[in-house]
C-alpha cells in the first residue's frame, strides 16, 4: 500500500471537441476510436472513490460532446466524490443546469481565452459570447462558475480588459495558467509572457468581487506568493508539483499518468484496462520522478536557488515541454529577465 493518498484527478472522458484550438495541449477534435466505453467509465469511477479520491474534474475535448457523461458524473457523486465540469460553453443548452443541479456538481469552470477578438481568433467566431452566456446560464441557475484563461504572448497583456469584462458577471473565481508548448501549441504559439507582470495583477486584483489566482505552473516564491493561488489567507504557498503525489490525470482511452498535462507517453504508467487504478497507484515504481525527488536533482536556477527544496522545481509538465527536462523552472518570476 503506498503511503501516497490520492486526492484529485483530471479526467479526460473524450477527445471530441467543437473546436481544434491553436494552443490545444491535446490536439482534441475527434473523438478517439478506442475510447473507454460508459461500462468501463463507470468502473473508473468507482476505483476512484475506492482509492480515496475526493475531487474530479472533468475535461475533453468537450466533456459535453460525449452523450453518456451525465451518468459518469451520477456515478462519481453518488460515490462522494465532487465533480467540477470544464468547457469551452459553445455548446452549452440552457437545460442543461436542471440536469446539473439534479447531479449535484460542485461547480463549472468556462474557458475564456482574451477578449472577444482574441478569444475568437483562437477558437471561432461567435465563441466569446457564447462563453460569456453560458456563464450567466450557469450562475443563474445556481450553479458555481469559475473561468480558466490560458496565457500566453498575445493574451497575457490583456487582463485588464478581460477583468473589466468579467466583473459584469456571476464568476466565483478566475484561474491564470501559462500555455505550454505541447500539442498544437508545439506549432508556432509564441507562449512566452511576462509571468511577474501577471502575479503584479494578481496582486492588485486582491479585493476583486471574486477569487483570482496562478495555476502551478506560474511563480514561485516572490514576495506576494501567499495570495497568488485563489486563496485570500496569505498562506497558500506552492508546495512543489502533486503529480503522483495526491493527483493523477487519466486520459479518454484510460492511460494513467500524474498529471493530465503531461501528455507525452513516457509519462504513462500504465492503463486501466490492464492494470486496476489501485494497483498502478501503488506500485512502488510509478510516479518516480515526483516520488523520488531529491534537491539534488534540481538544476540551473532552481539547483541555486534557496527555495528549491520546497517548490522542487515547479511544474513538471511545463519545464518538460519548454526545456526538456523535469527540475528546472524555464520562467520562474524569480529568475525570468
Amino acid at each position: 500500500m503506498s503511503s501516497f493518498k490520492l486526492r484529485s484527478c483530471v479526467w479526460e472522458i473524450t477527445l471530441a471537441c467543437c473546436f481544434n484550438c491553436k494552443y490545444c495541449g491535446s490536439k482534441a477534435g475527434r473523438a478517439r476510436e478506442n475510447e473507454l466505453s460508459l461500462e468501463e467509465c463507470l468502473s473508473v469511477a468507482d476505483q476512484l472513490a475506492l482509492l480515496g479520491c475526493r475531487r474530479v474534474s472533468l475535461i475533453g475535448g468537450e466533456v459535453f460532446m460525449r452523450p453518456d457523461w451525465s451518468k459518469i458524473v451520477e456515478r462519481l457523486t453518488r460515490n462522494g466524490v465532487r465533480v467540477c465540469i470544464i468547457t469551452n460553453g459553445f455548446l452549452f443548452r440552457p437545460e442543461l443546469v436542471r440536469e446539473l443541479v439534479r447531479l449535484d456538481i460542485e461547480s463549472v469552470a468556462v474557458s475564456v481565452d482574451g477578449t472577444e477578438c482574441v478569444h475568437d481568433k483562437y477558437r471561432q467566431s461567435g465563441s466569446f459570447l457564447r462563453a460569456m452566456n453560458a456563464i450567466d446560464t450557469l450562475s443563474a441557475g445556481g450553479i458555481a462558475v469559475s473561468v480558466i484563461t490560458t496565457l500566453n504572448a498575445e493574451n497575457a497583456p490583456l487582463l485588464e480588459e478581460m477583468y473589466a469584462e468579467l466583473v459584469k458577471h456571476r464568476v466565483l473565481a478566475w484561474q491564470l495558467q501559462a500555455c505550454s508548448p505541447m500539442g498544437n501549441a508545439s506549432g508556432g504559439i509564441d507562449y512566452r509572457f511576462d509571468p511577474n507582470a501577471v502575479i503584479a495583477f494578481v496582486s492588485a486584483h486582491a479585493d476583486a468581487p471574486f477569487a483570482v489566482g496562478i495555476a502551478d505552473n506560474i511563480g514561485y516564491f516572490t514576495e506576494e506568493e501567499g495570495s497568488l493561488r485563489g486563496n485570500r489567507s496569505g498562506k497558500a504557498v506552492f508546495r512543489g508539483c502533486s503529480a503522483g503525489l495526491s493527483a493523477i490525470g487519466i486520459d479518454s482511452v484510460g492511460n494513467v499518468r500524474g498529471c493530465e498535462s503531461m501528455y507525452d507517453e513516457r509519462f504513462n504508467e500504465g492503463n486501466l484496462r490492464d492494470r486496476r487504478l489501485e494497483d498502478i497507484w501503488n506500485d512502488e515504481n510509478a510516479f518516480s520522478y515526483n516520488r523520488k525527488f531529491t534537491p539534488d536533482l534540481l538544476t540551473g536556477e532552481c539547483a541555486r536557488c534557496e527555495h528549491g527544496a520546497y517548490c522542487a522545481g515547479g511544474c513538471r509538465s511545463y519545464n518538460y515541454f519548454v526545456l526538456g527536462k523535469l527540475y528546472e523552472a524555464p520562467r520562474c518570476a524569480r529568475n525570468v529577465k
